[in-house]
């Protein structure tokens, strides 16, 4: 679904024009590379032919890609690194979700029933790739004022997120700061949302074990009854929760799955439920474990269940740093005026660029990829979701000029 690109608009007096504007035989190659991986998607760790797609054509721009020691994903420097001034990272994810691909009406749907890129990672991709040959392109020409690195992650969708394994294999080694993008569907092709501080959620899995001795429903009083044990903590944890930790954090327990028996006149002697934690506060997300666990324990007891938690850490909430927010802003108004930037709201939703921020200073901007004017909502994680691909191009020239824009202002002293 792409449209005509509104980015060729001349400097102005209060926005110079910057270099690398993305000239239309590259913006057209850059959507038939996003409907090729959105064809092909591969979840996580599984990102084998996405890796040698996006190497290929590193390799074919003259750039050194170099493939992480998992086997999918690479990182890719674009100029060479004087050792001094810490590089800008440009960070992609490019695993897919295990969903099927709803679109009928498109060529580029899912070849596979089971896998679609239903959370924009195809997009974050193609826009990382496209201004990595843009900045390759103008390295050649001796206006790149400093090294800036390529970061193609797997497994984002995989909790705790393919992102540690990158941090261990030495994907920040010379990174000063790091930025990324994420599809909004709620934003306009063209405009980008920003916002200083939480952007996400922390989000954490549980798995929750109940187990008794079961036995006649006729007779509920001489045993466990767990279904109803089950049921109580799924209606009484959270309602705990809410009274136990400060209701400014945002806490949030909400359960997709509970599995009790299998007849309807025994009482079974398991159930279980798994769900999802999202806290908008980092200090409540350390506590939310130990809370958690109580909480589960005494609503089992009281129910005669024993219970058996297992929390698995997932991602602490991504805090964009102020001044790289600001350079964001700075770079999407040098693109296309200030009017483009809008103020964007925390999300419950969890991503794993969080984890860089622990090493280094770093951003995330929401990109704007409904068709304006369309009120068309193609939300993420479901299987129509789709995209204006203008903001393809949208997103490499607003890349490209961060990297532009604070590669000169780091630029030495002569």
């Amino acid at each position: 679904m792409s449209r005509e690109s509104q980015t060729d608009q001349p400097g102005t007096p209060d926005r110079p024009e910057l270099p690398g504007k993305l000239p239309d035989h590259l913006r057209a190659e850059l959507i038939a590379f996003r409907r090729d991986l959105h064809m092909h998607p591969e979840l996580g760790h599984q990102e084998f032919r996405t890796t040698a797609a996006i190497k290929a054509r590193l390799e074919e721009a003259g750039l050194s890609p170099r493939v992480l020691k998992s086997g999918t994903g690479l990182v890719c420097d674009v100029g060479t690194w004087d050792g001094v001034r810490p590089m800008l990272a440009l960070r992609a994810d490019i695993d897919a979700l295990p969903i099927p691909d709803a679109k009928t009406h498109v060529p580029y749907r899912s070849t596979f029933p089971d896998r679609a890129h239903a959370c924009g990672h195809d997009v974050h991709t193609t826009i990382v790739l496209g201004a990595g040959l843009v900045l390759a392109e103008l390295d050649r020409q001796g206006m790149l004022p400093r090294a800036v690195r390529l970061l193609f992650q797997p497994a984002e969708e995989v909790l705790p997120g393919g992102a540690s394994e990158a941090i261990e294999s030495g994907v920040l080694d010379g990174v000063g700061k790091i930025i990324a993008v994420h599809c909004d569907p709620r934003v306009d092709a063209g405009r980008i949302g920003l916002r200083a501080g939480a952007i996400t959620s922390a989000c954490d899995r549980l798995e929750v074990s109940l187990d008794g001795p079961g036995g006649h429903t006729a007779r509920p009083h001489l045993t466990t009854d767990l279904v109803t044990a089950a049921a109580r903590v799924a209606l009484d944890v959270p309602a705990v929760l809410a009274r136990r930790m400060d209701a400014r954090s945002g806490m949030s327990i909400t359960w997709g799955r509970i599995e009790a028996g299998h007849a309807c006149n025994v009482i079974p002697m398991h159930a279980e439920l798994s769900g999802t934690v999202r806290c908008l506060d980092i200090n409540a997300w350390h506590e939310a474990p130990d809370q958690i666990h109580a909480a589960i324990d005494e609503v089992a007891t009281l129910h005669r269940a024993k219970s058996e938690i297992t929390y698995v850490r997932g991602v602490p909430p991504v805090v964009n740093d102020p001044v790289i927010t600001e350079l964001l802003r700075e770079s999407m108004a040098a693109r296309r005026g200030a009017e483009s930037v809008e103020d964007t709201e925390q999300s419950l939703g969890g991503e794993d660029f969080s984890w860089y921020l622990e090493h280094v200073p770093g951003a995330m901007a929401r990109l704007g990829v409904r068709a304006p004017g369309s009120g068309t909502k193609h939300d993420l994680h479901r299987g129509d979701f789709d995209v204006d691909e203008s903001a393809i191009g949208v997103g490499v020239e607003f890349f490209t000029a961060a990297a532009l824009i604070d590669g000169r202002r780091s630029a030495p002293v002569r």
